[in-house]
């Protein structure tokens, strides 16, 4: 794991100083951010230096589009996941109003001052600085003057399509759960801490684990999906109820449920991680309480079997 530093006054930025730097958000780091992130990387092994990956401690929209905002991950996990993906530190710039009314020049004067990287790796359509006006080219015009060079990389392509953190989450709300992953290179998860439920699935045979997520990390749209369940750092096979109950939506005190195969721990209070692997079927209100139970036996066979 690579270390992390904050970018302040104290920050020494003899550290960047000749450096790669790959620089963005990276929300979800999803495979195009890492075949991004590699190029940096390599780059730094080719000029005989370090590389590291330049980010904000939380997404700009955080400030501008609260309402609007499905992220893929938290700022935590995405800082962590630039630590661990093979560059020799991470950066890290406060995101406040004042920063981020910052001209695109004295963005770049504030964050690297005389100490110019060796080159900065960003992708086309990057943008920074006030009101987003600083580009690819803002940033190449001041790479000349510090011997520094600058390459915008075009988005990575799959299944037709460039890969962006937008397009993942217009798949994850419609429930194409297995295409995002493909995407991302890895699951898409969430996680929380577990509350207390109504008490049926207990009264049916059928105990869950039950989540409260804010509307920040549903990027998933509601639905039953296959999943694997993280406690204590092991893995369960998990049948996931993404989005309020239907036939107890007027009664619900969570908005995931998880049935965990073959686990009978208490584990109210404790914090669960969910990775998505498939969906299974859509929200439905059920005619009486037989069926529905009949419907969750069959969706966790399902889990059973195929995962």
């Amino acid at each position: 794991m690579a270390e992390i530093f904050k970018i302040d006054k104290a920050f020494n930025r003899d550290r960047i100083h000749g450096a790669t730097c790959a620089f963005g958000v990276f929300d979800g780091i999803h495979a195009g951010h890492r075949e991004l992130i590699l190029d940096a990387v390599e780059d730094a092994r080719s000029r005989g230096t370090s590389s590291f990956a330049l980010t904000f401690d939380r997404d700009p929209d955080e400030l501008f589009r609260p309402s609007e905002l499905r992220k893929l991950m938290t700022n935590e996990r995405r800082i962590e996941a630039l630590a661990a993906s093979g560059v020799d530190f991470v950066a890290v710039l406060p995101f406040t109003r004042e920063f981020a009314a910052l001209s695109p020049e004295d963005f770049l004067e504030w964050t690297f001052g005389l100490h110019a990287p060796a080159s900065i790796h960003v992708g086309q359509g990057f943008r920074f600085g006030l009101r987003a006006s600083g580009t690819a080219e803002t940033l190449r015009s001041w790479g000349s003057a510090h011997a520094c060079s600058v390459f915008a990389h075009d988005l990575l392509c799959l299944k037709g399509a460039p890969v962006s953190a937008t397009r993942i989450r217009g798949l994850l709300a419609q429930g194409s759960v297995e295409e995002a992953n493909e995407l991302l290179g890895h699951p898409w998860s969430v996680q929380g801490t577990v509350v207390a439920g109504r008490g049926e699935g207990a009264q049916m045979g059928i105990r869950t684990a039950n989540l409260s997520i804010s509307d920040e990390f549903r990027a998933i749209g509601d639905g039953v999906y296959a999943a694997y369940a993280i406690v204590d750092g092991k893995r369960y096979k998990a049948a996931v109820n993404m989005g309020v109950a239907a036939t107890f939506a007027d009664r619900a005190t969570a908005n995931c449920e998880a049935h965990l195969l073959d686990f009978s721990g208490d584990i109210y209070g404790c914090a669960i991680e969910l990775e998505f692997v498939a969906f299974l079927r859509p929200m439905r209100v059920f005619d009486d309480v037989d069926e529905l139970i009949a419907t969750i036996v069959f969706n966790i066979e399902w889990v059973r079997k195929n995962l």
